[in-house]
């Protein structure tokens, strides 16, 4: 295994969970439906956790969680570039349009962040010692999550897009395994 590499993957992941968490942040000021606000609540406290759950596996393993990369700056821009998108579309588009906007911004996001925690998973899986189980514990306590946001996000995003084609879409989206 590239332990540098290793390392940066759980940087980038934690910056990428720390910019999710202003991404929901600024999403919720978009949405209006009643049954996503709620879901993107959620998903914004479980995004926080996951920023924590990431820094004390950055502690367990000997990585300073505020340790600057290229990479980790990148990912930085990547977020506010998603933060910007939502506010533009706020201050220039209907709700409606705003919305479709958090949304898509929302699946950008969390297609990231699902490739990373996928990732870590196996990165835990390959290596030994404390890494592994640091990690390993951590992808145990995430992935699920991580599955849920992604697709119940895409779901969403979806399903609004079809509403404002005038067709009739799926709202509130059905609840049931994400596992795919």
């Amino acid at each position: 295994m590239n332990e540098k590499q290793v390392t940066e993957l759980v940087l980038q992941s934690l910056e990428h969970e720390k910019g999710g968490i202003r991404v929901y942040e600024t999403a919720l000021k978009c949405v209006i439906n009643a049954d996503l606000h709620e879901e993107w609540e959620k998903y914004l406290g479980e995004t926080r956790h996951h920023a924590e759950v990431l820094t004390t596996a950055c502690v367990a393993i000997g990585i300073d969680p505020e340790r600057v990369t290229s990479g980790r700056k990148i990912v930085k821009e990547m977020g506010e570039s998603l933060v910007a998108a939502m506010e533009m579309a706020l201050d220039e588009g209907t709700p409606e349009a705003a919305q479709l906007v958090a949304c898509e911004c929302v699946v950008l996001a969390e297609t990231k962040d699902h490739l990373n925690w996928e990732l870590i998973g196996r990165c835990a899986d390959k290596m030994t010692g404390k890494t592994s189980k640091a990690l390993q514990a951590a992808y145990d306590e995430i992935e699920d999550q991580e599955d849920e946001h992604l697709y119940h996000s895409k779901g969403w995003c979806r399903e609004l897009w079809i509403g404002s084609l005038g067709m009739k879409p799926v709202l509130p989206l059905p609840r049931r395994s994400v596992r795919m």
